[in-house]
């Protein structure tokens, strides 16, 4: 059995990886976050290349791709740090996609696919991209409800994106079914965890870069033990959320696949959670530290990723809850076989 990536999947991670490597670099992101906004330019590319619709189906104006997919550029989006509207609008219109009626398709997927709507997405009290949003998918005690609220701006400590929170008492224009609900809810910790693989791969790969050359007493500081074992560490952690993020995804891509949406797809996305948010918090923090006094400053990158890696373990609410929907699946399993 291959636990790799196919051909075309290799393939749009290698494009991806080129044109954030050279669109997105730290000046530029650097730059959005300074000035409040996203790097326009750069998201006008991602619409052309059809990136926002890559997890949509071809008769809804997407490329007809999977969550494995999705789940490649959101990885290297998180690598770069992109200062880009893709995670919130992207994701949306892959469940609005899937869980969707028709008439929500109609209304929305066209603009969303084609860069014209932008969608907020997340949890009441958060919400990446939700001021401004033409639709907001709200993810609150395993419900995902579509709304057209206005959202109150919101401040957090990464300033790559936009965020906003549904004013109490705001009403809802609907829901779904608690099935439907608790699918869609999957895919949405799926793509989160996803994009904490790519930041903590990068925080992993410039800490590497940096104890090679960084000399203390005549050598590098990455041949003392105590470093490279906090890089060891780093590399466990970074593999874990990988491993756990891309079987989540398959798993959301196999139940579509086979008719059911649900089966198995929340447990591999509690999984994936749990990983990633942890992976983000150790790698990010451990980054800073091997980096030394220069880690805490403003003109060090690497802040950038422990912000990111931060506001993403709070999108998927900690590890606590996920611990303990992997605990009631485990003690199922068992109360099943006894």
């Amino acid at each position: 059995m291959d636990f790799d990536l196919n051909e075309d999947q290799r393939e749009i991670k290698a494009v991806a990886r080129e044109l954030l490597g050279a669109r997105s670099t730290w000046a530029r992101v650097r730059e959005a976050a300074t000035r409040g906004e996203y790097d326009e330019s750069l998201w006008r590319e991602i619409v052309e290349l059809g990136w926002p619709g890559i997890a949509v189906s071809e008769e809804n104006g997407g490329q007809g791709l999977g969550i494995v997919e999705l789940s490649v550029l959101l990885e290297e989006l998180g690598y770069a740090c992109a200062a880009v509207p893709f995670l919130s609008t992207a994701v949306a219109a892959a469940i609005i996609d899937r869980f969707g009626d028709g008439a929500a398709r109609e209304r929305w997927l066209p603009g969303l696919v084609g860069g014209e709507l932008r969608a907020g997405i997340g949890r009441s009290s958060l919400i990446v991209d939700g001021a401004g949003a033409s639709v907001v998918l709200l993810v609150d005690g395993g419900r995902l409800i579509e709304v057209d609220p206005g959202c109150e701006t919101l401040g957090t400590i990464d300033p790559t994106r936009r965020f906003g929170r549904i004013p109490p008492g705001e009403p809802f224009a609907g829901s779904w079914d608690a099935d439907t609900s608790e699918a869609a809810a999957a895919l949405f910790l799926i793509a989160v965890a996803a994009e904490l693989v790519g930041v903590s791969q990068r925080a992993l790969d410039m800490t590497l870069d940096y104890v090679s050359e960084r000399r203390q007493f005549g050598v590098p500081v990455g041949s003392f033990q105590a470093v490279s074992h906090r890089c060891a560490e780093m590399l466990f952690h970074t593999e874990s959320a990988r491993s756990t993020a891309y079987y989540a995804a398959w798993a959301a891509d196999a139940a579509r696949e086979a008719g059911d949406g649900s089966d198995g797809v929340g447990e591999a996305a509690a999984l994936a959670a749990a990983a990633g948010a942890t992976a983000g918090r150790e790698v990010a923090a451990s980054a800073i530290q091997a980096h030394g006094g220069i880690g805490f400053t403003w003109e060090a990158d690497v802040h950038w990723l422990y912000k990111r890696a931060e506001v993403d373990r709070a999108l998927l609410g900690g590890t606590a809850m996920h611990h303990a929907v992997l605990a009631r699946a485990a003690a199922a399993r068992l109360t099943a076989g006894a």
